[in-house]
């Protein structure tokens, strides 16, 4: 049995709406028939994206402006998701951080935790009671290869990955034959566009051109996955090769040489 077919009664909610992976998902259920939520902080730019995505597939598009980091509006949206027929769930909003632990901010590193950990379990345990009730509905979260390796001068990031790839293929065990699918987006390099040369950034310029995938294909192949109920989406080359090196090469080995790498972004 795949996704709950889009109806009048039911939505897809998706965090971190606004841009990249997020807003490629949102525009990829809308194409597929289904009404929306969208979250992120800017509420002028989730009002603009929400009339352009009607006015590309003629679905229904609420806004939820919303900081996930903060608890007490978080809360809000959790409490009005328990009540509503949401037939999936995109927890897909997060950021990262670069540099030496001891020199970043405590309270944007507490923060961290609180939007790629926190936000998306407390969102995850408010529809997950009524996609049981339903038997059916479909959770994509998405996690990174970066939570298979350790990552010096990513340390939080890389830490609450983990976080997302453990508790995602855990709680898929809890759910099997109960009709609620569970999959794991493990993005490697995505972009909507290959930027200018001038505008590249160091990761650009490291990264060719060829290896990265675009949001567009991201979401396609993770909607098909969370429909066919598949385990985790890796897409592209080298996320794939990120993936199977985090899994299988010695920590002592990899640590040093992804530090290096990610020391570059904190400067």
């Amino acid at each position: 049995m795949g996704l709950p077919a889009a109806s009048s009664t039911n939505c897809a909610v998706v965090t971190g709406a606004s841009s990249g992976i997020g807003l490629a998902l949102a525009r990829e259920l809308a194409s597929r028939g289904y009404a929306l939520i969208l979250v992120a902080r800017r509420a002028d730019l989730l009002e603009k994206i929400a009339a352009e995505i009607t006015a590309a597939h003629g679905v229904t598009v609420e806004i939820r402006p919303t900081d996930l980091s903060d608890r007490d509006q978080r809360g809000k949206l959790v409490d009005e998701l328990f009540d509503r027929d949401i037939a999936v769930l995109c927890n897909n909003a997060g950021i990262a951080t670069f540099g030496a632990l001891a020199t970043l901010d405590p309270a944007a590193e507490r923060a961290e935790v609180e939007l790629n950990a926190v936000a998306l379990h407390d969102l995850t345990l408010a529809v997950l009671p009524g996609m049981l009730e339903r038997r059916a509905g479909g959770i994509l979260m998405s996690g990174s290869a970066a939570g298979n390796m350790p990552i010096p001068n990513n340390a939080t990031y890389a830490a609450t990955k983990a976080f997302v790839n453990s508790f995602c293929e855990s709680l898929r065990h809890e759910l099997l034959d109960t009709g609620v699918h569970i999959t794991l987006l493990a993005p490697g390099p995505v972009r909507g566009e290959t930027p200018d040369a001038e505008a590249k950034s160091f990761v650009d310029k490291a990264i060719p051109d060829f290896l990265w995938v675009t949001t567009e294909y991201t979401a396609r192949v993770s909607i098909d996955a969370l429909d066919e109920n598949k385990m985790r989406i890796v897409p592209g080359v080298l996320s794939k090769a990120m993936s199977v090196a985090g899994g299988y090469s010695p920590r002592a080995m990899v640590a040093p040489i992804v530090g290096k790498f990610y020391e570059r972004l904190a400067n």
